[in-house]
């Protein structure tokens, strides 16, 4: 989990809000995999098609605004996408893809990314790396305890897995 290879999907655009990562009218299902068929599909209605497991997703800045639904990080989970990098997220959307086992990257130069190429990605390290250029990339590393989260497919995962939840009966 802590380096991630895949091909680049680069959308060089700004403000990408959760309607447009996942249309509102197939929020009302809870199965990812039908979310997944749906994704991104006002931006792109190509991309569903052809993304493959392992792939990254590239876009600009605020990618993620809008509401706070999860089925926008779980579409692109469930799609395969193996980690989103932008120029910044919205911060509702950050936590919401780090709850549910989705890595994402900051990275200010997100846009100098290729379409096609394929990337490495060590959230550790905080780099991207273009495997076509050799061009390497530093954005913040990402915390041990996200990574562990990410490791663990989830907040939930890992909670369970670290003994630090209580269920309490109401």
């Amino acid at each position: 989990m802590n380096v991630i290879l895949g091909l680049a999907h680069v959308y060089d655009v700004n403000d990408v809000d959760t309607d447009r990562i996942i249309p509102g009218k197939y929020t009302k299902t809870l199965d990812v995999r039908e979310l997944a068929r749906h994704v991104l599909e006002d931006l792109d209605p190509t991309f569903a098609g052809r993304v493959r497991p392992g792939d990254v997703l590239v876009f600009g800045n605020n990618f993620g605004c809008g509401s706070s639904r999860e089925q926008a990080p779980a579409a692109i989970k469930a799609a395969g996408v193996a980690c989103v990098v932008a120029r910044s997220f919205a911060r509702i959307f950050y936590r919401n893809a780090i709850n549910i086992g989705l890595p994402l990257i900051e990275l200010a130069e997100a846009h100098d990314i290729a379409n096609g190429h394929t990337v490495r990605v060590e959230l550790q390290r905080g780099e991207v790396i273009n495997c076509a250029t050799g061009r390497v990339f530093r954005a913040a590393p990402m915390p041990a305890v996200m990574v562990d989260i990410l490791r663990a497919g989830g907040l939930v995962n890992y909670l369970k897995q670290h003994g630090d939840y209580v269920i309490r009966e109401i």
